[in-house]
C-alpha cells in the first residue's frame, strides 16, 4: 500500500482505516484530494500572509489527507462517517499533528458561519450532497473561497444543477488527472427550498413508518437484499441481547421488536445519520421500548464487550466509499466472534457471489445456509464454546 504522500514541499504519511487492509493498492488519497490541494494550500499561505488566522472548514475528507496536508490550523471537519473521523485523527498524529485548533463536526451538527475557506469532496449520494450545500448556502460569505473537486466521472448536468439550485451558477473545469474542480459563483439569498430530510415512508407490509436522513441507504425503500432478511429474521426471546449491526435506518430491529417487544437491541453503524435514522424509527414506531435499545455509532463492534450478544444480525457493505472490497465484513464477522455468548449467533444476507460462506466458516469453524433466491443467501454461524 502507497502510503507516503507528496504535495508541493510536504511530506505526509497516510493510512487507510482500519489499518488492516487486505488490499495493498488502496491508498488514503485520490487525485480530487491533490486538486482541491494545489489551490487551497496557495489560499492558506495568502491569508495567513495578511495576518489573519484562516477559519477553515472540511467536507469529506475520507482519511484526513486534506486535514493533514493544511497542518495545524484552524479547521472544522465535517463527517458523517466514524471510520472517517478515526482515520483523520491516526493520520494526524502520525504526521506529528495535534487536535488542537481542529473541531469535529457531524453530518447533524450546524455548521460554522462565514469560513474562509471550504474544501468539499463531493458525496457519491446525490441528496446527501443537496443536504450539505443547503447548509453550506447558509453561512458562506462574499470573503468565502469555495473549492469543489471529484472524479470526472461524477461530475454531469445533476451534479451541476444541484450546485446552480443551492449556492448559483456553476461550471466544470477540463479534466485534469481524471479529475474536475467546480467553480462555483455564489448568490447569496437565492431562494431554495431545503432537502426535506429526516423523510418518512411505510414498509411494506408491515404498518411500520420508517425515518431516513440524507445520507442513509434506501431512502425511500427497502433494498431487496433487506426485504428477503425480513423474511428470514431468527426468533429471539424475552431479554436475549441482539445487535442489530449496519442498523442503517433501523428496519430489521422494527421488525424484531414486532416480533419480541422484551429483547435488548443495540443499534449500530459507522453512519451519524444512519444511527439517528434507526433512534427515530424506534421512537416512531416503538417508544416504548426506547429504553431498551442502545444507539451506538461505532468502527463495527469495537466499543463492544467481550461475551455480550446471543444474536447478531448483519447485512454487511462490499464496499468501501468507492473501493469494492471484503475486509469490513470480514472485520465485523471477527468482531461478531468475539461480542457473542458461547453459542450466540450471527445470521446475515448476502450476494450469492460474494465470498462470505467462506469467511464465515473460517472464523467460526462452522456455517450453514438458511435459505436463499437467485440473487441472495442467507448464513448463519455459531459461536462454539
Amino acid at each position: 500500500m502507497n502510503t507516503l504522500f507528496t504535495r508541493a514541499d510536504l511530506q505526509l504519511q497516510l493510512a487507510r482505516w482500519p489499518l488492516q487492509q487486505p488490499n495493498h493498492s488502496l491508498q488514503a488519497w485520490d487525485a480530487a484530494d491533490e486538486l482541491l490541494l494545489d489551490r487551497a494550500l496557495p489560499a492558506l499561505s495568502a491569508i495567513t500572509a495578511s495576518g489573519r488566522v484562516a477559519k477553515i472548514l472540511i467536507l469529506n475528507d475520507s482519511f484526513g489527507a486534506l486535514s493533514c496536508a493544511l497542518g495545524n490550523s484552524q479547521q472544522y471537519l465535517v463527517q458523517d462517517s466514524y471510520i472517517a473521523q478515526q482515520a483523520c485523527r491516526h493520520n494526524r498524529q502520525q504526521n506529528g499533528l495535534t487536535l488542537e485548533g481542529i473541531t469535529e463536526l457531524t453530518s447533524l451538527d450546524s455548521l460554522p458561519a462565514a469560513p474562509d475557506l471550504v474544501l468539499l469532496k463531493l458525496p457519491a449520494n446525490h441528496s446527501y450532497l443537496a443536504w450539505q450545500l443547503s447548509a453550506l448556502s447558509q453561512v458562506l460569505s462574499a470573503n468565502t473561497q469555495l473549492l469543489i473537486a471529484a472524479k470526472a466521472k461524477d461530475i454531469h448536468r445533476n451534479v451541476l444543477a444541484i450546485f446552480a439550485r443551492y449556492i448559483g451558477p456553476t461550471q466544470a473545469s477540463l479534466t485534469l488527472r481524471k479529475c474536475r474542480y467546480l467553480d462555483c459563483q455564489w448568490q447569496p439569498g437565492l431562494p431554495h427550498t431545503a432537502p426535506d430530510y429526516p423523510s418518512r415512508w411505510p414498509l411494506p407490509e408491515t404498518g411500520f413508518m420508517l425515518v431516513n436522513h440524507a445520507n442513509v441507504f434506501a431512502r425511500d425503500k427497502p433494498d431487496i437484499g433487506a426485504r428477503f432478511f425480513l423474511q428470514h429474521l431468527p426468533t429471539v426471546t424475552a431479554g436475549q441481547q441482539v445487535i442489530d449491526l449496519g442498523c442503517g435506518n433501523g428496519m430489521l430491529s422494527l421488525q424484531l421488536l414486532a416480533q419480541q417487544a422484551d429483547c435488548q437491541l443495540l443499534l449500530t453503524d459507522e453512519s451519524y445519520m444512519a444511527v439517528e435514522s434507526a433512534r427515530l424509527s424506534v421512537a416512531e414506531n416503538f417508544p416504548a421500548a426506547l429504553s431498551r435499545c442502545r444507539f451506538v455509532v461505532d468502527d463495527c463492534l469495537s466499543q463492544q464487550a467481550d461475551n455480550s450478544a446471543d444474536w447478531v444480525l448483519c447485512n454487511p457493505p462490499f464496499h468501501q466509499q468507492a473501493a469494492v472490497t471484503t475486509h469490513i465484513a470480514s472485520q465485523m464477522f471477527y468482531d461478531a466472534k468475539r461480542v457473542l455468548k458461547p453459542g450466540g449467533k450471527i445470521r446475515i444476507v448476502a450476494n450469492r457471489h460474494l465470498p462470505y460462506r467462506q469467511q464465515l466458516a473460517k472464523c467460526f469453524g462452522n456455517c450453514r445456509q438458511l435459505a436463499a433466491n437467485p440473487k441472495f443467501i442467507i448464513l448463519e454461524s455459531t459461536k462454539r464454546s
